[in-house]
């Protein structure tokens, strides 16, 4: 990227490393923590969705915070990776061309390979042999990819509003190789969820503020009728994709600890899938399924995104068990009820608190 970039934070380094695409460059961001541990050194990244970068989602501050400060605080160091086409990494050079004269971009596992080059840098960083991940809805099939091809590399894994596998009912859509994203399309996803007659969990002051940022995210962006940021169409294909039977990755490879944490209104992330990923981690040794009520899709820039901060926090810091406890053979159910109250069911049993339908099947009752 030839643009220079403004640092979010006075602490923040910007490194450029090279991506598995010849030529180009992928963009990492870094927090160190302001909190001192005694411990192994706590290292977590943060892998984005399909629409927008980490400046405008772990690093972006609502009221003068960002869920980065807040793992920063519990002593995390915290990075953020940038897909190509998105945020300060290089775009595709077919994003230059017109978008239905080139396949589509981004898909799973170019994104996981970029991932992985991200990964393997920063454990050569900190002189560490494996790092936390959160990711975010299509950014959990990324991630799932690479964790199944290179566990030894990941030690927790927080799968944030998780795109899952859903029976194919029709064929998927089909996309080009990159789209245009206007803030009035951000701005109906994000309200989307929110049933009609409750209040509205994302303030439009807050949006205005993040919708300005998320413009310079492109530096064409105004040059357009709407303005519109230019991303990848590849997040959408797979997307698409895994609602018609072909999820991008097998959920039985990962060997890492999963915390699976959604919202109560997250229409990609509904009961149903949300317990077909937890049953398809067969060989994850401890499991979390977490569901905080009054929360969508985009809960990180929602009212409630607290309580995902805390969920996520606890899981990975191990704070979860006691002292001694053994870290296999552990399943927990969780829901978050609007006031965060708790109604947790645990298991010693590998697998799930109850029999789910095999991988390749799910309940009809499907959205």
């Amino acid at each position: 990227m030839s643009w220079s970039l403004p640092k979010l934070d006075p602490k923040e380094e910007h490194f450029c490393i090279a991506s598995c695409i010849e030529g180009l460059t992928l963009f990492l961001r870094y927090m160190p923590p302001n909190a001192r541990r005694t411990d192994t050194p706590k290292i977590v990244l943060y892998v984005h969705g399909g629409s927008f970068p980490s400046a405008l989602s772990i690093a972006h501050r609502l009221d003068g915070r960002s869920w980065r400060d807040e793992l920063a605080d519990a002593g995390f160091h915290v990075w953020g990776l940038d897909f190509h086409g998105f945020g300060a990494s290089d775009p595709y050079p077919e994003m230059a061309e017109p978008a239905e004269c080139n396949p589509v971009l981004g898909r799973t596992e170019g994104a996981s390979q970029q991932i992985e080059r991200a990964v393997r840098f920063i454990c050569d960083h900190h002189g560490v042999s494996e790092i936390s991940i959160i990711a975010h809805s299509w950014g959990t099939i990324a991630v799932g990819r690479f964790a199944g091809r290179c566990p030894d590399l990941v030690d927790r894994l927080v799968f944030f509003g998780p795109v899952t596998w859903r029976q194919k009912k029709a064929e998927p859509q089909t996309f080009a190789a990159w789209r245009l994203v206007s803030l009035k399309d951000q701005w109906d996803r994000f309200t989307a969820e929110v049933p009609s007659e409750e209040p509205a969990v994302l303030s439009k002051r807050h949006f205005e503020e993040w919708g300005s940022l998320y413009l310079d995210t492109d530096r064409e962006s105004r040059t357009r009728l709407p303005t519109s940021v230019k991303t990848p169409s590849g997040p959408w294909q797979d997307i698409a994709t895994s609602g018609a039977g072909d999820l991008g990755y097998d959920p039985g490879l990962i060997r890492a600890p999963v915390a699976i944490i959604r919202g109560e209104w997250d229409s990609l992330a509904t009961d149903a899938d949300a317990h077909w990923l937890f049953d398809a981690l067969k060989a994850s040794p401890v499991k979390r399924d977490v569901k905080i009520g009054h929360a969508t899709h985009l809960m990180h820039l929602e009212e409630n995104r607290y309580a995902l901060y805390r969920e996520a926090q606890t899981f990975l810091d191990e704070c979860d068990r006691p002292p001694g406890t053994s870290p296999t053979k552990h399943a927990i159910r969780t829901r978050i009820n609007p006031d965060v109250r708790r109604d947790i069911h645990s298991s010693t049993e590998e697998g799930s608190l109850r029999r789910l339908p095999e991988l390749g099947q799910v309940p009809e009752a499907r959205p």
